[in-house]
């Protein structure tokens, strides 16, 4: 690979302009094809398996009328302060909403609040619940269109109205997070580089690759109808590696020159060996990424495969265009010089790098040094103890939106639990009277402790399955409401039995809280999964067993650490003014797997940037503390220019008002901190300390068995060095015979 990899930094070195040309083009065919593509976008799950997703199925199959996986719009009406809607203007001010609600685009069927009930007891709130002919992904902009123009109508007329339900488009505020990340990274590449040139590369590269995959998954969406937040993620992610990698080709490559290599020369040296590095890093990621498809849940395979094809564009951007932009800058690399008096003492080696000196300090206190880390990531593990995972609704929209304002009004009005009532579906189709077995199972229902209200049972045409509805007494995120959920199908059961019907739950809350117990039941099982996968390619990469059980380990107390802070600040609260959370409760069910996924690749990123230099000079003959020592010398420097990088773009989205996006951006940028600083550059050079030459030591059998991939492009070295040598020697005249 690495071969492979110097010719084709040589080639794109060379044909700058033709490479330049045709990123360009592709770009702008991309950029086209997305200007004029719907991005429509959904959040709708299916879970196979799960007694909520076989209850919407029956729905679908006995009882189409119910629409069970159509979109759905909650339409409050609130009367002005001391009125109520039942006062003849406002009266009929509402029942005329409710009339254009009707005719409104891809409407179905409206609940007028007079007529179904759902006016609250002093009169001054009421609710019309709207379903829509389609699905989630396929609710057009007219249709919410349409929408807007009856609240702004009911607004004008006094009225105040609000909205929520899977059919309004959520208002996301635009902000400047992505570009006060970019500020913080090019302030630190100026730093690492000392060089404005040096620094606008990764940028610039960076730019180019972000743009061309969020406008492909824009261009996707229209087709496939992805999550809402799988373009911020991969366009977070994607903006982070890519700035990374080419921040580890371009460090590379200012080195290959200060050896003496031609621009050319050092562009294929730099990407054969740097580049190996972030082809590997690059695949660990992807595959960590993309094992999320695995799980069964719409919402996080489009959230892995989204932010893997941006880490892959990262890749082939950092693999092409970057040689090509080196090609223009050539020697010019090092232009416009911005270096204080300490980094040109450390260039003439008048003093050490910070990252040396912190070598050598670990190296003198390995085992003080490493149970201080250690104890200091498991402290802050110590609240993921109580993880309790859901999913975001209305009530964790940002506060002032117009679902969180819906969401509220409910509660003020009827009580939180209908903003999530439960649908029971009862199959009584092998039952001898399936009217006596709803009566039984409304009045099983109605009994219950944490129940507000049951419905009467509505049966399909056939007669022989029933919809129930029944309003929990708690918020549809609450304990009690995932207690009742399993108390009603623990009860189902028993009903079965006695009666030969099926009691199923499902809805809106019945499914989060399937989603969230699937999650939770295959997060060891992905844990251990990805932690195998660590130990196999970091076996192949370091030749080595210690290794790869110490870079696992490492994972696994950052991602556990990690946790800790996310269960600290977003479920307990604590600092969650500061980082400004206005509500607490459980954490998105997606995120700690997600996030193990992510924090894999990175952590593997940095393990492999660092310690494959410790190896380099291990080979060569330095002892196992010295190799350490120059491991840190050559690529400290780079992996905390590139950790700094990561956290300021992760933490930009802390600024974002959705709460999913918030949680991710705090979650990944306490995961890079916790890895890159505690984990690689502490914990990493005290167990090699510690282990000595152990931690090279690989069984002669195990040796034979696994392939050389040769990441630090040691062999590609070697082949250049025995190609330049006969060019040194004298060369031999023959002297034939006799």
């Amino acid at each position: 690979m690495a071969t492979f990899l110097y010719r084709l930094g040589r080639f794109s070195f060379r044909r700058r302009r033709l490479v330049l040309m045709f990123w360009i083009a592709l770009l702008a065919v991309v950029g086209i094809a997305a200007a004029g593509a719907s991005g429509r976008t959904t959040d709708t799950f299916s879970i196979p398996g799960t007694q909520s997703q076989k209850a919407l199925d029956l729905l679908n199959e006995e009882f189409p009328q119910a629409s069970a996986d159509s979109a759905t719009a909650r339409v409050v009406f609130e009367a002005p302060d001391g009125g109520t809607l039942t006062a003849g203007g406002n009266k009929a001010e509402v029942e005329a909403l409710v009339a254009d609600l009707g005719r409104a685009h891809q409407v179905k069927t409206v609940s007028d609040p007079f007529r179904a009930g759902t006016v609250s007891e002093d009169g001054s709130i009421g609710y019309a619940q709207v379903t829509y002919a389609v699905a989630d992904a396929d609710v057009s902009d007219r249709a919410r269109t349409d929408l807007e123009h009856v609240a702004d109508t009911g607004e004008r007329a006094g009225l105040h109205v609000s909205m929520g339900g899977t059919a309004v488009a959520a208002q996301a505020e635009q902000s400047s997070t992505e570009l006060l990340g970019l500020l913080i990274a090019a302030v630190v590449l100026v730093i690492t580089f000392g060089s404005l040139v040096a620094a606008g590369l990764p940028l610039l590269s960076a730019l180019f690759g972000v743009g061309l995959a969020v406008l492909s998954l824009t261009l996707a969406s229209s087709a496939l109808g992805l999550s809402s937040s799988t373009s911020t993620l991969a366009l977070m992610l994607g903006l982070a590696v890519a700035i990374d990698y080419a921040l580890f080709i371009v460090s590379r490559f200012r080195g290959e020159l200060r050896n003496g290599h031609a621009p050319e020369e050092a562009a294929g040296r730099a990407l054969g060996t740097a580049g190996s590095a972030v082809v590997f890093a690059g695949l660990t990621v992807v595959i960590a990424l993309a094992g999320l498809g695995v799980i069964g849940i719409r919402m996080l395979t489009d959230l892995g495969f989204g932010a893997a094809f941006a880490v892959i564009v990262a890749v082939v951007i950092a693999l092409t265009l970057l040689p090509a932009l080196l090609g223009f800058a050539g020697d010019r690399i090092g232009a416009g010089r911005l270096t204080t008096r300490r980094m040109r003492a450390v260039e003439r080696g008048e003093r050490e790098p910070m990252g040396v000196r912190w070598s050598r300090f670990v190296l003198r206190r390995p085992v003080k040094v490493l149970v201080t880390a250690v104890a200091g990531l498991l402290l802050l593990a110590t609240p993921a103890l109580s993880l309790e995972l859901g999913m975001p609704s209305d009530e964790s929209a940002a506060p002032g939106s117009t679902q969180r304002v819906a969401y509220d009004t409910i509660s003020k009005g009827f009580g939180p639990g209908y903003n999530g009532p439960l649908s029971i579906v009862l199959d009584a189709r092998g039952s001898d009277d399936p009217k006596a077995v709803a009566r039984d199972a409304v009045a099983l229902l109605d009994g219950l402790p944490d129940v507000a209200s049951v419905s009467p049972a509505a049966f399909d045409r056939s007669g022989g399955v029933a919809l129930i509805s029944a309003v929990p007494g708690s918020s549809p995120s609450s304990r009690s409401t995932i207690d009742l959920v399993a108390d009603i199908r623990d009860r189902g059961a028993r009903f079965q039995a006695d009666t030969g019907a099926e009691l199923m739950v499902t809805g809106t809350t019945a499914l989060n809280i399937d989603i969230s117990d699937k999650l939770s039941g295959a997060l060891v099982p992905y844990l251990c999964v990805v932690i195998g996968l660590a130990l196999i390619l970091l076996m192949l990469v370091f030749r080595s067993i210690l290794v790869p059980l110490k870079a696992a380990a490492g994972f696994l107390l950052s991602v556990l650490a990690t946790l800790g802070v996310v269960v600290a600040v977003f479920q307990k609260g604590w600092f969650a003014d500061a980082l400004g959370v206005d509500q607490t409760g459980p954490v998105v069910s997606i995120l700690p797997i997600f996030m193990i996924g992510v924090v894999f690749g990175l952590a593997m990123d940095y393990q492999v940037f660092l310690v494959t230099r410790m190896r380099e000079e291990y080979v060569h003959g330095a002892e196992p503390k010295e190799a350490v020592v120059a491991g840190f010398r050559h690529g400290a420097r780079v992996v905390t220019a590139a950790a700094v990088i990561m956290i300021a773009v992760f933490s930009g989205f802390i600024l974002s008002d959705q709460s999913i996006i918030k949680s991710m951006g705090l979650g990944l940028a306490a995961a890079v901190l916790l890895d890159a600083f505690v984990v690689r550059m502490t914990i990493v050079p005290a167990v090699m300390a510690l282990l000595g030459r152990r931690a090279w030591s690989l069984p002669g059998r195990l040796d034979r068995l696994l392939p050389n991939v040769d990441v630090e492009g040691e062999k590609l070295r070697h082949l250049l060095d025995d190609a330049t040598e006969p060019a040194a020697r004298p060369e031999r005249v023959p002297t034939g015979r006799g």
